[in-house]
């Protein structure tokens, strides 16, 4: 199986769990958790698409022979950071813990 598919497989999860997110904020009480879910699930999902694309990448670069790039650690490493800063800056409107977990939610899916 290529990455092509795996990543859309995980990617048909993750909306899944997004969908679940939305309903739960939509339908009971707790949706600054939700929103966090969510917030951190989106993140995380833009993570995963950035992984996926420089795997390619990476993979393109060794089967050539050309200098391998980096797998995109920093920019992940930075859109988790923006999550976290925006549930820090808007706790009325986002669980900080639900962030972090929904950052979690690829590598669970992975």
């Amino acid at each position: 199986m290529g990455i092509p598919e795996i990543f859309k497989r995980q990617l048909k999860y993750i909306l899944m769990l997004l969908s679940l997110f939305v309903v739960g904020w939509g339908f009971t009480d707790y949706q600054t958790v939700f929103a966090g879910l969510i917030l951190g699930t989106s993140l995380s999902l833009y993570n995963l698409w950035i992984l996926a694309r420089r795997t390619i990448k990476f993979g393109d670069s060794v089967a050539e022979g050309r200098k391998v790039r980096s797998l995109g650690s920093l920019s992940r490493l930075a859109s988790a950071a923006l999550a976290v800063i925006i549930a820090m800056r808007y706790p009325e409107h986002f669980h900080l813990l639900s962030t972090v977990l929904g950052l979690m939610t690829s590598y669970i899916v992975i």
